[in-house]
């Protein structure tokens, strides 16, 4: 897969939001019980225990988006022993969970660094632009609906799943789809696979266009990626929900634009 670093394609005006999710989610993530972890050495069991039970109170479980209501049991984040062997306890749920803004919180969460900085760095190459022309409270708004387009989306395509979603995947994946439809020859530096990585200047179509492929390919089971339990269908949704809200903006011509010989100039 190519690796956008830098597109070619200025804005108007600061791209505030843009930052501030970023912020928002990089502070988030140094609060959670994953920033200890390293992902070079394995984590201990007691961490791993921790953790889960930090993201089936946080994060979106499929399971409790489609039934409305949170699971009976949850593991509370202590390592027991039960006839298997060492593992995580599970007990009855003490806590009050609402499964609709589950999706809001797990949109701030991430499973790793390495989870972290692959969306922030997408978000960052191509969030400005999109905030650009949607202006600042709408994108919001827009990244936070194909946020919960996309869980939502999921949820329904695998009801019985108990594994939480997290991560800004599906409303960076809408952020994509958008700029795919706005600025479809746009140029974005990207480093490519050929060897070692070569940057290389691309149209975002090609680039945009193979990663929703990519996506889809790993959804529907035609290629395997290496990326560990990836919930690849809400991005395919996230993308396709992006796209379809960009799509009346195409022949907007933007605020502070001019018209010349028939033609819109941004």
């Amino acid at each position: 897969m190519v690796v956008p670093v830098h597109d070619i394609n200025p804005v108007r005006r600061t791209p505030w939001i843009t930052w501030l999710l970023i912020g928002v989610n990089i502070v988030v993530f140094l609060l959670t019980p994953a920033a200890a972890s390293t992902g070079v050495t394995r984590d201990s069991l007691g961490e791993l225990c921790r953790q889960e039970a930090f993201y089936e109170r946080y994060g979106a479980v499929p399971r409790e988006l489609v039934d409305n209501r949170p699971l009976p049991t949850v593991a509370t984040g202590e390592v027991g022993v039960g006839p298997g062997g060492p593992g995580c306890v599970i007990e009855r749920r003490w806590y009050d969970k609402i499964p609709a803004l589950s999706v809001l919180f797990s949109m701030f969460l991430h499973g790793g660094w390495l989870h972290l900085l692959g969306n922030m760095l997408f978000l960052w190459v191509f969030g400005n632009n999109v905030e650009d022309r949607f202006g600042r409270l709408r994108f919001l708004l827009f990244y936070l609906f194909c946020g919960y387009a996309a869980a939502y989306g999921f949820a329904l395509a695998n009801a019985t799943q108990t594994q939480p979603l997290v991560g800004a995947s599906g409303a960076v994946s809408g952020v994509l789809g958008a700029y795919l439809m706005l600025f479809p020859r746009a140029r974005v530096w990207s480093l490519v696979p050929i060897l070692l990585f070569i940057p290389l200047r691309l149209p975002a179509w090609f680039v945009l266009g193979l990663w929703f492929a990519l996506q889809w390919l790993y959804s529907s089971g035609y290629a395997v990626s290496n990326a560990g339990s990836v919930a690849y269908l809400a991005h395919l949704v996230g993308f396709v929900v992006g796209m379809m809200i960009a799509l009346p903006l195409r022949e907007r011509r933007p605020p502070g634009t001019t018209r010349r010989s028939g033609r819109v100039r941004a």
